[in-house]
């Protein structure tokens, strides 16, 4: 039986579902799989150190969550395209003496906002986050024909930073950064919302925005799915949005990462079923 030691590095990763995820696939295919946590809460924020030490300790890769997605980047020894591309690594594989980081979180939300919000009005939207996850979920949005989207951060040096990057990849116009003051005029006009930071994490709860600024013809993406209904989802289902929850982004990003993980082909369905039976559990 063909052994597989794998690691997620991350702050507040207590409540994941990645490890169950991955082992439940893998007893499908036979593999011995183990799946830990490495919160750099508990075991230290050196990011540098958890790759030297996983690799030590013979782990076969790593999943990366926040905040560690760019700063890992300096401590890997080979970035795939998408991964040097978007700056930010959530999949790290180890061959031999060499640590490779990879992106499967754009083609991930890629594949969740096709299946949950298909056919979704995309010629104005409000993305919130700039930081890793967000580089992905807006370069896919870009990929799949969104007109423009305007970024907000808290940071506003790297929502300008990140639509500099998008600007150069995509062409003029079709992103742009903005400041928070600017939400209520950015949401009257947006066709879709797209939430790309911690906020509404068990760790971190709250609304990254106010709830009055949503409106019936906005749709609403939330990358954050534990819980699976963020404050954020209640109220734009109240205000009358059509809703994508993080589920569908998370499954299909481990989909790609167990790929590269084991070599073996999953099964994305029986992969959102599980998410679907461990969220009721």
């Amino acid at each position: 039986m063909d052994s597989f030691l794998i690691g997620l590095i991350g702050s507040g990763i207590g409540p994941s579902l990645s490890p169950p995820l991955h082992e439940r696939e893998a007893a499908h295919h036979r593999l011995h799989y183990v799946y830990r946590l490495l919160d750099t809460d508990r075991v230290g924020g050196d990011v540098g150190e958890l790759i030297r030490t996983a690799r030590r300790f013979g782990y076969d890769g790593l999943n990366v969550t926040h905040p560690c997605k760019q700063d890992v980047i300096p401590h890997l020894d080979e970035l795939s395209p998408d991964a040097r591309m978007l700056g930010a690594v959530n999949t790290v594989v180890f061959d031999g003496d060499r640590a490779i980081g990879h992106n499967t979180d754009w083609t991930g939300f890629a594949e969740s906002f096709a299946r949950g919000l298909p056919d979704a009005p995309a010629r104005r939207i409000v993305q919130l986050g700039a930081g890793g996850a967000g580089a992905a979920v807006a370069h896919a949005l870009l990929t799949m024909g969104a007109d423009r989207i305007t970024v907000v951060d808290s940071d506003p040096a790297r929502a300008r930073t990140l639509t500099g990057e998008l600007t150069a990849r995509f062409g003029a116009g079709r992103a742009r950064p903005a400041p928070v003051a600017e939400l209520p005029r950015l949401m009257e006009r947006a066709d879709g919302l797209v939430h790309a930071t911690p906020t509404g994490m068990a760790q971190h709860p709250g609304m990254p925005l106010p709830a009055a600024l949503l409106h019936p013809g906005l749709w609403v993406a939330d990358i954050v799915y534990r819980p699976l209904e963020t404050e954020l989802l209640r109220h734009a289902r109240a205000a009358g949005c059509r809703t994508l929850d993080g589920g569908g982004m998370v499954v299909f990003q481990a989909v790609h990462a167990f790929r590269l993980f084991t070599g073996r082909e999953p099964d994305a369905e029986r992969m959102l079923a599980h998410l679907t039976d461990l969220i009721t559990v």
